[in-house]
């Protein structure tokens, strides 16, 4: 066999308690659950956090760059000429870069990471049933496609343009997997391949062929423990679009409802990527394929009276993330502490790309090769000039700053991981604090966290 190809499968707002055979048995995934006993599972896999509400936006350009949270230009909104793309590396190094599916990194550089696809969604969000897409153009010029103002205005408008055209009637999830499914059937080139499908689900509006949702009774699901009416205090984000999907305060019903729809989208997208399995089996491609399955953010729905993922509860920031294929241990969990950013590296050392200087995302190979326990012993998170948050040794401190109001909560992840327990004001985890706080100054200079105008979280901040 030569080079392994690359299948990567990205999800749109999927935490990371959603796969059956990680420990949620109310939710169908049994082709999720397949990579999961094929592969290697990352149990404490995060997003950085966000420096936009469309929390996706960073998250993909974080992923597509290797890059961290503060080391991107307009929050992941474009992504410069100099910050060497994943697929620019593989395709430098003989790999054909076959994309489909969203992107919201700005429409040159999908040009530059891909030389070939089919069709892309240029925005956030839309009607799973008639997305207006482009197809794919190796010109790299996308008149029309959908635009957003500056990610450091505080109006956020979107503007939607006429893109070349819709599929009315074919779910998106769907449309993108066929579309894989096809260009896998087809491919007969020598060169591996790196094939990339960005879902937009389980992104809202929550719509699905009837035979999923028939697969869930709102009344059977277990609410979750940390479901509450409404958030305990202001965090400045409690009226943000995701916010008000549903009534304030919370109802226990409503927010079963969603619940069972956001599964049954979950479902959809496992049934389809059966379907691209089933493809690589069919073309004699599946051993020698190095398939990745991850999401962009979590979601809240209901937890902490919260529905969005504006927040840094784990929730929000906890992603499911695995890799199967040749050299990959199968039916491995792995505890180390990782992020988005270092499936770049990653995946270049699994199929011998270097890993270009502009990636400062860590290698997980020594992790996967069990000589390393993981990359990192803490992890750093932000929220805009609002939230900063720190895990380390089994504790988690997230601190807030909104509008001059500061609050602290600490949280044992280990005895309390649905984070309900504040120990902040109590005087025997009075150094655990100190130790946290001496970690989160770590993790502000380690990450670079001084970009304005996200660094007016520090003002007034002293920890002394």
């Amino acid at each position: 066999m030569g080079r392994p190809n690359i299948l990567f499968l990205f999800t749109d707002d999927q935490r990371f308690d959603t796969i059956a055979a990680h420990g949620n048995p109310e939710v169908s995934t049994p082709n999720l659950d397949w990579l999961v006993s094929n592969g290697t599972s990352f149990k404490n896999a995060y997003i950085m956090g966000g420096t936009d509400f469309a929390v996706c936006m960073p998250s993909r350009a974080m992923l597509m760059t290797g890059r961290t949270l503060f080391h991107l230009q307009d929050a992941g909104q474009t992504i410069p000429d100099h910050h060497v793309m994943l697929g620019e590396a593989l395709q430098s190094d003989g790999f054909h870069c076959w994309g489909a599916g969203k992107w919201h990194n700005g429409s040159e550089s999908y040009a530059r990471n891909f030389n070939d696809g089919s069709d892309v969604y240029f925005g956030g969000m839309y009607d799973h049933w008639m997305v207006p897409v482009h197809r794919f153009d190796p010109s790299g010029e996308y008149p029309g496609r959908l635009t957003r103002t500056s990610a450091f205005r505080p109006s956020n408008v979107v503007e939607e343009k006429i893109a070349d055209h819709t599929h009315s009637g074919t779910h998106s999830t769907e449309l993108f997997s066929n579309q894989v499914c096809e260009f896998i059937d087809n491919y007969e080139s020598q060169d591996p391949f790196f094939a990339y499908v960005a879902f937009m689900a389980p992104h809202d509006p929550r719509t699905m062929p009837q035979e999923f949702l028939d697969l869930y009774d709102a009344n059977n699901l277990t609410p979750d423990a940390n479901f509450m009416e409404a958030h305990p205090f202001d965090n400045g984000q409690l009226t943000v679009r995701d916010e008000l999907l549903s009534s304030i305060p919370r109802k226990k019903s409503d927010t079963m409802q969603h619940i069972a729809e956001y599964y049954a989208m979950i479902s959809h997208v496992d049934h389809q990527i059966g379907l691209i399995i089933t493809a690589l089996k069919k073309t004699g491609r599946l051993e020698n394929t190095i398939i990745v399955f991850a999401g962009d953010n979590g979601l809240a729905l209901g937890r902490h009276g919260l529905f969005g993922k504006q927040s840094l509860y784990e929730h929000s920031i906890h992603i499911p993330m695995i890799i199967s294929g040749p050299g990959i241990p199968k039916d491995k969990k792995s505890e180390a502490l990782v992020y988005t950013a270092d499936l770049y590296p990653t995946l270049c050392d699994l199929v011998g790309v270097e890993i270009p200087e502009t990636v400062v995302g860590l290698s997980l190979m020594p992790t996967i090769d069990g000589s390393s326990d993981g990359p990192r012993d803490y992890m750093y998170f932000a929220y805009k000039d609002l939230m900063r948050s720190v895990y380390f040794e089994d504790y988690k401190l997230i601190e807030y700053n909104v509008y001059g109001n500061r609050r602290t909560q600490l949280f044992n992840i280990k005895s309390d991981p649905v984070e309900t327990l504040n120990l902040a004001h109590k005087d025997e985890f009075e150094l655990v604090l100190k130790r946290l706080r001496d970690k989160m100054i770590e993790g502000k200079t380690e990450y670079s966290d001084n970009l304005p105008p996200f660094n007016r979280f520090w003002d007034g901040v002293n920890f002394e």
